[in-house]
């Protein structure tokens, strides 16, 4: 039977995790979605919907469990869209295009749910109030919503820890993006004026990624054996081939 060390799984498995996310959040359907329960605003919805189950928070807050946005892009989004449905309704809003989505472009593999979830409950949520957020939110009942939502959570683990990986290094969250990234990257994040040149940062984003992966290894090694967690990598990048192509 074969088997995979818990470092091994997090290199394997997290990036495609990141991928599907990605995919169904900006994916035009889940804006449509957006636009049919009161969101004109997909960014709106995005912030709204992501964070809204930080609660009823100042968007300082949900500026410093996001990382990465400028904070002036987090407030405007964050209070555009909690006044159309509240933070906890448009957490409940998000998970539902998260669910139909899921319904239309992901395999049912309920093994990979199982496993996933595993992981999910075996993680130390300290510093990750995202992740914490949405591992309380209620799970869909099964199916390919089900496995949908637990990739989302997995994406938020990973996002959490990877924040706090870049703070431990000493990175700003505009650093920790132009560190590696061109300027573009950070002005779709909504930063604005003359970006300073941060590439003599990337080993520092070099050592921020190795300490993420050390971080989410630990969490592989507390929930799978190397068995479940070879059949965890497999059927990850299983479900990436179906949705990511």
């Amino acid at each position: 039977m074969a088997e995979l060390s818990a470092i091994d799984t997090t290199r394997a498995a997290d990036k495609i995790m990141h991928d599907i996310g990605a995919k169904w959040m900006l994916d035009k359907e889940t804006w449509e979605h957006g636009k049919r329960n009161g969101f004109d605003n997909p960014f709106a919805h995005y912030f709204a919907g992501r964070c809204g189950v930080l609660g009823d928070v100042d968007a300082d807050v949900v500026y410093a469990a996001l990382g990465w946005f400028a904070p002036g892009l987090v407030r405007a989004m964050w209070e555009e869209g909690v006044a159309i449905a509240g933070p906890a309704e448009a957490a409940r809003r998000y998970a539902l295009a998260c669910a139909d989505w899921g319904r239309a472009h992901v395999p049912d593999d309920p093994r990979l749910c199982e496993l996933g979830e595993r992981v999910v409950n075996a993680a130390e949520a300290s510093g990750l109030p995202l992740f914490a957020g949405w591992r309380a939110h209620p799970l869909p009942e099964g199916g390919p919503e089900r496995l949908t939502h637990v990739l989302h959570v997995l994406r938020e683990l990973r996002g959490g820890l990877h924040l706090i990986a870049t703070t431990a290094v000493g990175l700003s969250p505009l650093e920790a993006v132009l560190a590696v990234n061109p300027p573009e990257r950070a002005q779709f994040l909504g930063w604005q004026g003359d970006l300073p040149d941060c590439g003599h940062l990337r080993p520092r984003r070099e050592e921020a990624e190795e300490i993420t992966d050390r971080l989410c290894a630990a969490v592989y090694e507390r929930a799978l054996s190397p068995s479940e967690r070879a059949e965890f990598a497999a059927l990850v990048e299983k479900a990436g081939g179906a949705v990511l192509g």
